[in-house]
């Protein structure tokens, strides 16, 4: 048993030297969404961590393996929709993103459980929500 818990200690320790990348990228005024104050706010609050170029990285995002769960879900959330090259997605790739991200906010998939686990003030209100899928879809109907 002591030799199991010496083995366990040694790979927790081990692991801590597979640094991962935490990239944040310069955003382009251009290229980024804008949109009201107060649907910014929710957005700040709820998704930019995961779905625009500029991640605030908490502490545990340098603890293996949190780190690397911790990319892996920035990277997929910046392929799925990323608010800083908004204006760069393609028309008839937007209106899937829009319609995504109006579903996953609608039936609570986003943000992400874990994340507001860790994140208490991400979880969104009913009125957030509403106010979220109402921009998203005035986006829509802009297209």
């Amino acid at each position: 048993m002591k030799l199991a818990f010496k083995i366990l200690i040694a790979i927790c320790v081990l692991m801590q030297l597979v640094m991962v990348d935490k990239p944040n990228y310069p955003i382009n005024s251009k290229e980024a969404l804008h949109p009201p104050k107060d649907v910014e706010v929710i957005l700040k609050k709820a998704c930019y961590d995961c779905h625009s170029s500029h991640t605030n990285y908490p502490w545990y995002a340098s603890v293996a393996p949190l780190s690397w769960t911790i990319r892996d879900h920035v990277k997929q959330g910046r392929l799925a929709l990323n608010f800083s090259k908004f204006k760069l997605i393609p028309k008839d790739k937007l209106t899937h993103k829009l319609d995504r991200a109006i579903d996953t906010v609608r039936v609570g998939m986003m943000p992400i459980p874990s994340y507001t686990w860790l994140h208490k003030s991400a979880k969104l209100s009913i009125e957030e929500k509403k106010k979220l899928i109402e921009y998203f879809e005035s986006l829509k109907q802009s297209l």
